[in-house]
């Protein structure tokens, strides 16, 4: 899978050489070792440049009461597309990697939820995408949630897109 070979890094850019697959195994290991129960969270948010759309996907650890942690990829695409599809893509992303990690966690029966930077007010533009995410991330199987507490895609990964 294509998902599999891109590059992730942390919040304060360390870069990973490894798959976010064994990324996500190798921190449940180390974490439940440490006896931190928790929780995963997985995001994507996107800005546009011009003819450029950054997306940033984040794949946030919640140690419960004791903070938490971040992978993140960034991608780049030169197009012009309309708002709907680029908050759908970036729901897109996200859904990639829950489904790239999603037998690690449920083997290490780790809860996870997957968030959209989609607006529920319907007074903002995002919001035109929000029932077509919803029902692709419920269609999934996963949990799904939106702003304001979409915070792996409009906190974690806004900071790195």
């Amino acid at each position: 899978m294509e998902t599999q070979q891109q590059t992730w890094q942390n919040m304060t850019g360390k870069i990973f050489r490894n798959t976010i697959t064994n990324l996500v195994e190798e921190a449940i290991i180390r974490e439940q070792a440490n006896g931190h129960r928790l929780k995963v969270c997985v995001g994507s948010d996107s800005h546009v440049y011009g003819d450029e759309i950054s997306y940033a996907t984040a794949v946030v650890f919640i140690r419960e009461g004791k903070g938490a942690f971040t992978f993140i990829r960034k991608e780049r695409e030169f197009q012009k597309i309309s708002i709907k599809e680029r908050m759908l893509n970036a729901v897109n992303k996200s859904v990639e990697i829950a489904y790239a990690i999603c037998s690690v966690l449920e083997m290490y029966n780790v809860e996870m939820e997957v968030h959209a930077d989609i607006n529920t007010d319907p007074e903002f533009k995002s919001n035109v995408a929000l029932k077509d995410a919803m029902g692709y991330i419920l269609g999934m199987g996963y949990v799904f949630k939106a702003k304001p507490f979409a915070f792996a895609s409009s906190n974690c990964a806004d900071m790195m897109v």
